[in-house]
């Protein structure tokens, strides 16, 4: 009986382990919201570095999962002129479309 409970609790550990994997993972986009992200750390600042460098710079708000155009992820930047974007990227981090936030509004 003894090696059945050793068994047991390394069982629910590699369980836990994993689990706790999957919440890093899911979580790991930085914002307050639900926890709705499937990407890394290391793939949101991927996905920054070449928003930001399609863009000329700027400052990176948020990044996303997206699946619009293609898309794989979606980079809010305020560029230095103030202006805000979007910036779409596909799995290999080119750029699918730069979208202007004021795009759908003033005609």
């Amino acid at each position: 009986m003894r090696k059945r409970t050793i068994v047991a609790a390394a069982g629910v550990g590699a369980v836990l382990a994993v689990a706790g994997g999957g919440v890093a993972v899911a979580t790991s986009g930085g914002d307050d919201g639900p926890a709705s992200h499937q990407y890394t750390q290391r793939q949101a600042d991927k996905a920054t570095e070449a928003a930001l460098a399609a863009t000329g710079g700027g400052t990176a708000n948020s990044v996303e999962t997206d699946s619009e155009n293609g898309a794989t992820y979606e980079v809010e930047v305020t560029k230095s002129d103030g202006t805000t974007v979007d910036v779409r990227l596909d799995e290999n981090y080119q750029v699918v479309v730069i979208e202007g936030d004021s795009d759908s509004g003033d005609n």
